[in-house]
């Protein structure tokens, strides 16, 4: 099985935060660099959704 592949994402905003999903398995992950992780999703939209509302806020 392969490894999680990173999707880097540009900050958005003025937070300065790189957030990027990868994916376990069936799931999803987002993370940022400042240590915030979002929930597993199946859905990779939903998994970006969550890492756009993280660099929103």
């Amino acid at each position: 099985m392969p490894h999680a592949r990173p999707t880097e994402r540009p900050p958005t905003g003025h937070t300065g935060h790189t957030t990027s999903t990868a994916e376990r398995g069936s799931f999803c992950l987002a993370s940022c660099t400042c240590g915030w992780r979002g929930p597993a999703r199946r859905s990779r939209d939903l998994a970006r959704k969550d890492a756009d509302r993280h660099t929103s806020t």
